[in-house]
């Protein structure tokens, strides 16, 4: 069976490979549309053939984002490769390094599981340690911005309840559970700018394409709607999986979530220092708010912090477990983006999807949702929502500016269904560690993800309609 699944694995990359290949020679040596200029379908053969590898990966994401920013260089399209490479200078590539590395050393503390301790309480149903579970997760988005951290961490803590409340492994409780910490838990990133890479992305393309915008001004957008989309996700999670008498059937097993070491829940001096670090930071993109504070510098300054060597909590083997290969694929990304903007790629694009969908003919609010699908079907395809996100939002906003619909309000909305869809299990890291480690199958794993988008939906309906006009 794992031969099996191997070479079906080696066969994919071989043909995304091939197909990578194909488009950039035919790309580069047929003759462009009137439409297109020389540069213009060079620059488009690149994106399509960077997006084949990104999809298939029959090499690391690093090779083939340094693959396309040279190719750029290479094919003429650029004056210079400092001019085909000016996504890595982007603060966002840097910001996100940062909070990845403070995510890290919050995990390698532990400071993620005592205060997961801490806010979860035993308490005497399922369905209220369901409840725990759900506001936990939410309360710890706050501190650290990987859903898949966030998973890992309450994994095993779902374990210890589901045994001590004398359940089996693959029931109701625990299913919910896990549906939570896959579909539900990386909603709760969206709430911050800082709260994970979907955010962040989206925070910087606004900030750039449509109007500046601080982490307050985030806060009050984004709160409110992703509270709302988690509780519902969370509260549909237990229906979905769990029965009436499961639900509230009494604790049979008196034994507690056992702390980890020595016995102690007191906090370690390194886990008070990341704790009032955090905490610093926080206040610190709060205060920038108002007096205009670049934001990445807080956590430039907390990850120095923590570096010091009388410190010594984030290391050298930390920066290199980062994953750089989301990073070098952001950075490629936006460096394509600001060739295919200036080549009018885009605008070459939007033109043949304006023929073949009749925008002039379709009222506002089906264009949103035509580009909602748009950018549905690229989740879809790819492993990451911060990775969806960056190549679908830029396109979504052109088409907005052409025909007059609210940048701001979409790219919240965009943010809002693509960071809550879940097709496919490789979709979200989170959901893959839960279905890895749970009771989950593949079916549930569908189902609940189309649950999932069709409440991000409403809800993104109903803030553009109702909140965000009332607090811009």
């Amino acid at each position: 069976m794992r031969t099996r699944l191997v070479t079906a694995l080696l066969s994919w990359q071989s043909l995304g490979l091939l197909t990578a290949t194909i488009v950039l020679v035919v790309g580069t040596t047929v003759t462009p549309p009137a439409a297109l200029s020389v540069d213009g379908q060079r620059t488009l053969a690149v994106f399509l053939s960077a997006l084949v590898l990104w999809l298939t990966r029959p090499v690391p994401y690093v090779v083939s984002s340094v693959l396309s920013v040279t190719l750029l260089f290479v094919l003429g399209t650029v004056s210079s490769f400092s001019a085909a490479a000016t996504g890595f200078t982007s603060t966002l590539v840097f910001f996100l390094l940062l909070l990845l590395l403070l995510g890290d050393a919050t995990t390698s503390v532990g400071l993620d599981r005592q205060l997961a301790r801490r806010v979860l309480t035993a308490d005497s149903t399922p369905r209220r340690a369901l409840r725990s579970v759900a506001g936990s997760v939410l309360a710890l988005a706050l501190v650290m911005p990987s859903a898949m951290a966030r998973a890992v961490t309450f994994i095993p803590i779902v374990k210890q309840l589901t045994s001590a409340f004398e359940l089996d492994a693959d029931s109701g409780f625990e299913s919910a559970a896990f549906l939570i910490l896959g579909h539900v838990n990386p909603i709760a990133s969206m709430a911050l700018m800082t709260g994970g890479g979907m955010a962040l992305v989206t925070s910087e393309i606004v900030a750039t394409s449509v109007r500046p915008i601080t982490w307050v001004d985030w806060a009050v957008l984004m709160v409110p709607p992703t509270i709302l989309l988690y509780t519902l996700a969370a509260l549909c999670a237990g229906l979905f999986a769990m029965d009436d008498a499961e639900m509230t059937a009494g604790r049979k097993n008196a034994a507690q979530l056992e702390p980890d070491g020595n016995g102690t829940t007191s906090l370690t001096r390194e886990q008070r220092l990341v704790g009032i670090v955090l905490s610093g930071a926080v206040i610190s993109w709060i205060v920038g708010s108002f007096v205009g504070l670049p934001t990445v510098l807080p956590a430039v300054a907390a990850v120095v912090v923590l570096s010091l060597p009388s410190v010594g909590i984030i290391t050298a083997e930390d920066i290199a477990d980062v994953s750089w290969g989301i990073i070098f694929l952001i950075g490629a990304m936006l460096s394509i983006l600001d060739v295919l903007e200036v080549t009018g790629s885009i605008t070459a694009v939007i033109d043949v999807l304006a023929r073949w969908i009749p925008f002039a003919a379709l009222a506002h609010w089906q264009i949103v949702a035509v580009l909602i699908g748009i950018a549905v079907g690229i989740r879809i395809m790819f492993s990451t929502g911060s990775a969806a996100i960056v190549v679908a939002l830029p396109i979504v906003l052109e088409f907005a500016s052409v025909f007059g619909i609210d940048r701001l309000f979409l790219a919240l909305a965009v943010l809002l269904v693509v960071g809550s869809t879940t097709i496919l299990p490789f979709n979200t890291t989170a959901v893959l560690v839960s279905m890895d480690r749970g009771p989950l199958s593949h079916r549930d794993v569908a189902s609940f993800g189309l649950v999932t988008m069709g409440l991000s939906l409403g809800v993104a309906a109903v803030s553009w309609l109702i909140y965000w006009p009332l607090v811009t």
